[in-house]
């Protein structure tokens, strides 16, 4: 397989023209004060690029992996040869079991600080450049639990792991790397389940869902949600128990399910707690009061048509917090698919208009998908 198929795809993921990505490119190295080839000189590095008949230099992949929230693997359109072990690596496998033996209470909470800080940036500023680090947090987290030994050691990495494979996993489903947001998926699951942590391994399981749900599969995707229910237990906390029912009730929609859907929406309201705090301290990834179960009782009110889904829309939009850009952008999503239920175009297409913004400044590739398909309703 050639350079040229990843580098393409992704471009073409974005919608992206030649041209694009080259500005692009530019105002990536104006912002970050690097030094880059001219514009002539780049349309010929992106064609070659394209057609296989120049490498892509660590200068230009680093930015390239940025701007498309890709892999460097995925960049490349293939897989680095493995290393060929060396004749005797017993002294290496030694000293790397002995590293993961230090891994103390102090440095697992270093790793999920890791993963909270990413989930912020994440959150404000959109997955697509945070490719790079993302990868390297994954990578020194399965290296930890690699080689950790004893189940003392290795449950408390295992959970840390599972958390920060399901936030890479919903981040890559963003930028439109479907494959790698499965894998990354089933990762969390295996991690959550050495780690005995049936919250993590319910979570997981239910952001699956979603991949099955964008494919075009939404009533399997019912059966999976339902099966991470059942997954999570009674250890559930209740955010993540209503969070879960609220899930449900978006996928009947998509599943014209609208009986199973309001009935999940009734659960998820009666399980949530009363309250302005939105983050479950059980689940840290879980963000969830009132006022977000508004937007996701109007999102799936929109999805089966139902005219109460614009007044549930607006409150949550007064409700959402300023630096949930993706949230946000959802949101407008959510208010033109009802306006458009409604045959309310000018203010669909008002909401369109700004759900696009918010979409091209976190590089959202699933949302512009959704964007798409809603201005060809217009």
């Amino acid at each position: 397989m050639h350079v040229t198929n990843g580098l393409r795809a992704a471009r073409n993921a974005r919608e992206w023209s030649q041209e694009r990505l080259i500005r692009e490119i530019e105002r990536f190295a104006q912002q970050h004060l690097l030094t880059i080839a001219s514009t002539a000189s780049l349309h010929v590095y992106v064609s070659e690029w394209e057609n296989g008949r120049r490498p892509i230099t660590e200068r230009y992949a680093k930015i390239l992996r940025a701007l498309l929230g890709i892999t460097d693997d995925e960049l490349h359109g293939g897989h680095t040869a493995p290393v060929p072990p060396e004749a005797d690596g017993y002294d290496e496998l030694v000293n790397r079991i002995d590293a993961a033996r230090s891994v103390s209470l102090t440095m697992v909470k270093t790793f999920m600080d890791q993963t909270e800080l990413l989930r912020t940036v994440d959150r404000q500023m959109g997955a697509a450049s945070l490719i790079d680090q993302m990868t390297g947090h994954l990578s020194t987290l399965e290296e930890a639990l690699t080689f950790a030994v004893l189940p003392d050691t290795r449950r408390p990495v295992a959970q840390a792991l599972a958390g920060a494979a399901t936030l890479a996993a919903w981040q890559a489903l963003d930028v439109g790397a479907v494959e790698r947001a499965w894998r990354h998926y089933e990762l969390g699951k295996h991690a959550a389940k050495e780690a005995d942590a049936p919250m993590y391994l319910a979570h997981a399981t239910a952001e699956q869902a979603y991949v099955l749900c964008d494919a075009g599969r939404p009533a399997v995707a019912v059966e999976l949600i339902r099966d991470a229910q059942s997954a999570g237990g009674k250890a559930t906390s209740p955010r993540l128990r209503a969070w879960l029912h609220a899930a449900e009730a978006e996928i009947c929609a998509k599943a014209d399910m609208p009986d199973d859907c309001r009935r999940a929406l009734d659960d998820a309201m009666q399980c949530l707690p009363s309250g302005a705090e939105a983050r479950d301290p059980d689940m840290l990834s879980i963000f969830l009061n009132e006022g977000h179960l508004s937007r996701w009782r109007g999102n799936a009110l929109a999805l089966l048509g139902d005219d109460d889904a614009v007044d549930s829309l607006y409150v949550a939009l007064d409700a959402v917090d300023p630096t949930f850009i993706r949230a946000t952008a959802g949101l407008r999503c959510d208010l033109a698919q009802a306006h458009l239920a409604r045959g309310e175009y000018d203010q669909a297409t008002d909401h369109l208009r700004q759900a696009r913004l918010l979409a091209n400044r976190t590089g959202s590739v699933r949302h512009r998908r959704r964007i798409e398909q809603l201005t060809q309703r217009l």
